[in-house]
């Protein structure tokens, strides 16, 4: 993966460059599972609606560390990591080893507070399906919930699902600030080669719309 970096105020991140290369092997198709099970594909790159189309945003929550992220519809219930830079730079990632395992960018944006908060996971380790594996499934006006450390559950609602090419990830799409309280769910996807592994990221955009 390449640089990233922090700019803006508190808890906003700009992350240049990083398509989470290292979540993208693809260690258990490369080792002789079949082409049909590769993970879902959202069906084409789709834009973000309209907010006036949109359930409605809710008042950012205080900061708290998440711990636990849920997406009831494809059976996602896992416990996050902080996942911080490596020495070189670059965005690291949850053991692969722990397929039920995510992390959030702990530098940037806690999930609930106004502004954009990364979460990303493996697609699959090297014995099967890893924590994100169905999350090209996953429609529009699904709930994601995060857990926080203060006791509430942040509650997300998925605007739009996409997919991008390594060579096309926009980052500043994914990335930038943003004036609500928001989230992107990362891993690997855009189709896979068995000599380059997964081509490029599905990435879910979501807004928070509740808390309890």
């Amino acid at each position: 993966m390449r640089k990233v970096g922090r700019s803006g105020t508190a808890g906003d991140v700009v992350i240049a460059s990083v398509t989470v290369i290292a979540l993208c092997a693809g260690v258990w198709l490369l080792r002789g599972a079949a082409e049909t099970h590769a993970p879902p594909q959202p069906s084409g790159t789709r834009t973000v609606a309209h907010v006036g189309r949109e359930p409605a945003a809710v008042s950012a929550l205080p900061p708290s560390v998440p711990d636990r992220i849920r997406i009831p519809s494809i059976r996602v219930d896992a416990p996050l990591m902080g996942l911080r830079l490596t020495r070189t730079g670059s965005l690291d990632v949850p053991p692969a080893v722990y397929k039920n395992l995510a992390g959030w960018y702990e530098a940037g944006t806690m999930p609930g507070e106004t502004g954009t908060a990364i979460v990303a996971g493996h697609v699959d380790n090297a014995e099967g399906p890893a924590v994100f594996y169905d999350l090209g499934a996953l429609g529009r006006g699904s709930t994601i919930e995060v857990d926080r450390r203060d006791g509430s559950t942040a509650v997300f609602t998925v605007d739009a699902v996409e997919v991008y090419r390594a060579k096309d990830f926009p980052d500043q799409k994914v990335y930038g600030a943003a004036p609500r309280p928001e989230l992107r769910v990362i891993t690997c996807g855009g189709g896979y080669s068995s000599t380059t592994g997964y081509q490029g990221n599905v990435v879910v955009f979501a807004h928070l719309t509740g808390s309890r």
